[in-house]
């Protein structure tokens, strides 16, 4: 008993506090996620333009010889059948998001100028114009994620209600390299540093985090940003363990050792609480890109078309209402403060960094468990686009508002990737509360 109430006191007080390289406090995070943005947050994930995801699974891995999927059954994917989705997303471009983008008689009229993209017979010959430069541009645009082309035989819609991110099983060899490859080929490392950045790793000495401090902001920044997404995906698996499974019926529900294992400070040589930290830092860049997304969808040419007139309105009703929220937070990560320096060094260092986490989702097919590389994929798709998103900001400003832009646009695959990757953070920082009432119940 004495022991659970140091582990559950040691990570609270580690926990707290603002943290490193922006001006916002842990406390200010929890409550807003709490009160404002997790209720609202969890109800859109439900709306059909955002639970139906479409996704290659069998893309090759392009790095290694494939070892094999994972048997474990709990790792299966269960496609959509073609008749259950909505037929404003079956039959729409990627690119598109209104009822008139997904009117048959434009698609036709798309295929003709080059399979570009449905244009809308009310705008002028200019703005039609504008359709197919913009599909040009978004087609050669350079990506922060490798995307699946959704036109391959082996893209198949997925369900995400159906097929939650929850513990398979999957683990050993296969697992690590993934996680091993992404921290040691594609972190930033001090040519100092010679012991592997891999947390996991077995470490002598000193603390993993020193060699942080040499670093320029946006190569801490990078690190901080995998870690985070490694902390969050590890605290969907403590929450959603299977406890036991009897007469065939699996029980799923948070497992308290499983989660001291992974980010008690006794247990993690001290790491334990700075992955937590790192959790809310990527908390704070997709919330800030949701904030700097907002005029994007305010304009009336995106609908989140799904074919249900009612639904929509409501589904964008409701992102237009957390976009608020959103706003109303008074501690945002200032994304200005990165790639500052001269123009010159500042574009290397800024296409540096695209291209290292571009890899990052190229590893992702790596990945054996079938729910894994899927909630993987989802993710960091949706890290990706925050990033692509807050590096935008002069084209997203510059929008016009009946029709599009060919500065900046969102397939819908992002906006769906966007929307589930904040709310599976938004999950991650309520599941923490809850761990730490039952580590206090467990006194």
């Amino acid at each position: 008993m004495i022991f659970c109430m140091c582990l559950e006191s040691s990570i609270i007080m580690q926990l707290t506090g603002v943290l490193d390289d922006c001006l916002c406090d842990i406390e200010s995070i929890d409550d807003f996620n709490t009160f404002k943005i997790f209720p609202k947050i969890q109800k859109l994930q439900e709306r059909d333009y955002f639970r139906y995801y479409k996704v290659n699974l069998k893309r090759p891995c392009p790095f290694w010889a494939d070892d094999g999927h994972c048997s474990i059954k709990d790792c299966h994917v269960e496609p959509c059948p073609e008749s259950k989705i909505p037929v404003g997303i079956k039959a729409g471009s990627s690119n598109k998001y209104s009822k008139a983008a997904n009117n048959s008689k434009e698609l036709e009229d798309c295929e003709q100028a080059n399979k570009l993209g449905a244009v809308n017979s009310t705008l002028s010959n200019q703005s039609k114009e504008a359709f197919i430069d913009w599909a040009r541009y978004d087609d050669s645009q350079d990506h922060f994620c490798e995307l699946d082309d959704e036109r391959s035989p082996d893209a198949q819609y997925v369900d995400l209600l159906l097929n939650p991110e929850r513990y398979t099983g999957y683990k050993g060899p296969s697992a690590w390299r993934v996680w091993n490859s992404i921290y040691e080929e594609n972190c930033f490392k001090p040519r100092s540093v010679y012991r592997p950045l891999n947390p996991l790793a077995p470490s002598r000495g000193e603390s993993f985090y020193t060699w942080l401090e040499g670093l320029c902001l946006e190569k801490r920044v990078f690190y901080k940003l995998i870690s985070g997404l490694h902390a969050s995906i590890n605290l969907h698996l403590c929450a959603n363990y299977l406890l036991e499974e009897t007469w065939g019926k699996p029980c799923w529900g948070p497992n308290v050792k499983e989660f001291t294992r992974r980010f008690d400070p006794i247990e993690t040589k001290g790491e334990g609480p700075r992955r937590l930290k790192n959790l809310y830092f990527l908390y704070l860049i997709e919330l800030r890109a949701l904030s700097k997304v907002a005029p994007y969808f305010e304009r009336s040419v995106v609908d989140l078309y799904t074919g249900n007139g009612h639904e929509d309105a409501e589904s964008k009703a409701l992102l237009l209402d957390i976009f608020r929220d959103t706003k109303s937070f008074h501690m945002h990560f200032d994304e200005k403060s990165m790639f500052a320096g001269d123009k010159k060094g500042a574009k290397s260092l800024k296409e540096e960094f695209r291209l290292h986490f571009k890899n990052i989702s190229r590893i992702m097919d790596c990945v054996g468990c079938d729910k894994c590389r899927l909630w993987g994929k989802l993710q960091t798709q949706g890290l990706g686009t925050a990033l692509k998103i807050l590096f935008s900001e002069k084209e997203i400003q510059s929008l016009p508002e009946h029709s599009p832009s060919k500065g900046f646009q969102l397939t819908r695959q992002e906006i769906v990737a966007l929307v589930n990757a904040f709310g599976r953070l938004s999950t991650s920082i309520r599941e923490l509360q809850n761990f730490k009432v039952l580590l206090q119940q467990t006194r």
